[in-house]
């Protein structure tokens, strides 16, 4: 049985056996979350005016999903919500494998 019991030690939580993947260190990675409502370009003068109580016009209309960054990549999409008046976001789409492998092409 000693030769057993060295082929197929005790395992750790969390743990795999030898030559099979564990990405449980992956978990403790930090990631950029961020939540774009939209975007829009103006020149430095225009920027310049800005003060309180202004309003900058984006490129997207009211009611269209946010986008939903991590890392700077758009993995899914959502709508905002209110949640112990904080603003949140509520994920209403999730972009594909497919989608997401090419963006990174």
């Amino acid at each position: 049985m000693d030769g057993e019991d060295a082929q197929f030690p005790t395992l750790e939580k969390g743990q795999g056996p030898k030559g099979m993947r564990d990405l449980d260190f992956l978990l403790d990675i930090p990631l950029e979350i961020s939540v774009e409502l939209g975007r829009t370009k103006m020149m430095i003068n225009d920027l310049l005016q800005l003060g309180q109580g202004s309003v900058i016009e984006l490129s997207k209309l009211a009611g269209e999903p946010l986008e939903i960054l991590i890392n700077h990549k758009l993995v899914a999409r959502g709508e905002a919500v209110v949640v112990n008046e904080k603003f949140g976001v509520r994920v209403t789409d999730i972009i594909s494998t497919t989608e997401r492998v090419k963006q990174l092409g």
